[in-house]
């Protein structure tokens, strides 16, 4: 049977070229500091993203928690947006590990106003109340269908943010998305916040792995937090040479993960039970709401046709990546077709 898994960008599978220089990749032990190509690799993203240095870490979540252990300190308060991933996909790391709690902001698009967050923040003389260290973005923002911050709209914030005397971390999972689809250099999106976490094992194709970024100072407290985190890793250039060539080969074809995306986006819209806001398609995310049946009905109906697809409720994500073709798009667009017909 056919297979077109939209499930998320993470199931993407390594290039042969990748592979290939993951078995000839230069090792030494990464604790030391020794295994030249994972600094190679932490050069280069420190580079790509305007900062002064960066740190290889096994996950998107690691490299949140990092973020949010490097800008507070435990009883005090971060701001998030309420559907970010770093309040509702995170397992509570923030609070669990750091002791400090997350205050969130509801939007439609998940694109935090520069007032509220000037609103969210605490007053500092009140002993009553958190202080508020930090401010937390993430783009593009995955549970409001992959939306791209405004490049204003990030450095509004950050304005207030630095205003008030707190960080910002910017959650970049997909921020070479952002780039793509906005046409603005991913170190101009980075320079509006003092921490970024860019992921390789999305879109970019690594198997697995992300960095953190930003001042010299806040690597190096990240990287004794790693260690407390068993984060620790030896010859992890075998990883690390999939991120350089990600890097350098991965980035411009997410233009196509886009163009497919739209084009499921437009014919989603076409079919009778589906409801797709068109206008949230920015990116290689779509989301869908389902006017007759739930979410688990349909997921069970598109796997018996060979099309996965992950939803909760009425509502389902579909997620185009490498190793989707236009044809698949096409695929699946005829299986929802059929499915939602029935």
């Amino acid at each position: 049977m056919r297979l077109v898994d939209l499930r998320s960008d993470t199931l993407t599978m390594p290039s042969p070229e990748m592979r290939r220089l993951m078995t000839e990749a230069e090792l030494g032990d990464d604790v030391f500091g020794e295994d030249p190509t994972v600094n190679r690799l932490q050069d280069v993203a420190a580079e790509r993203m305007g900062k002064e240095a960066a740190l290889f870490v096994s996950s998107g979540t690691m490299g949140n928690l990092l973020g949010v252990l490097v800008n507070a300190r435990s009883g005090q308060e971060i701001i998030a947006d309420t559907d970010s991933h770093v309040f509702v996909n995170e397992g509570g790391g923030a609070a669990s590990l750091g002791g400090i709690q997350i205050r969130t902001v509801s939007t439609p698009r998940g694109v935090m106003s520069p007032e509220q967050v000037e609103r969210a923040i605490r007053p500092t003389d009140d002993v009553h109340q958190p202080i508020t260290a930090c401010v937390s973005v993430e783009d593009t923002h995955n549970r409001h269908g992959g939306v791209v911050w405004p490049l204003e709209a990030l450095r509004s914030v950050s304005e207030v943010a630095h205003r008030h005397g707190a960080g910002v971390h910017l959650d970049g999972a997909r921020i070479y998305n952002a780039a793509v689809a906005s046409g603005v250099p991913v170190a101009e999106i980075a320079a509006t916040a003092d921490t970024v976490t860019f992921c390789l094992s999305k879109g970019l194709g690594c198997p697995i792995g992300s960095l953190f970024c930003g001042p010299e100072d806040k690597v190096q407290e990240a990287l004794r937090w790693r260690k407390m985190l068993g984060g620790g890793t030896r010859q992890a250039g075998v990883l690390a040479a999939a991120g350089l060539y990600a890097l350098d080969h991965m980035v411009d074809r997410l233009a196509d993960d886009h163009a497919n995306a739209r084009t499921l986006a437009e014919g989603l819209a076409e079919i009778d039970g589906v409801r797709c806001e068109l206008d949230r398609v920015e990116t290689n995310i779509v989301f869908i709401e389902l006017e007759r049946m739930s979410a688990h009905e349909f997921t069970a109906e598109c796997d018996k046709r060979g099309l996965r697809a992950d939803g909760n409720g009425r509502r389902v994500r579909l997620v185009t990546h490498f190793g989707v073709e236009p044809e698949d798009v096409q695929y699946a667009l005829s299986v929802i077709s059929e499915v939602t017909a029935s």
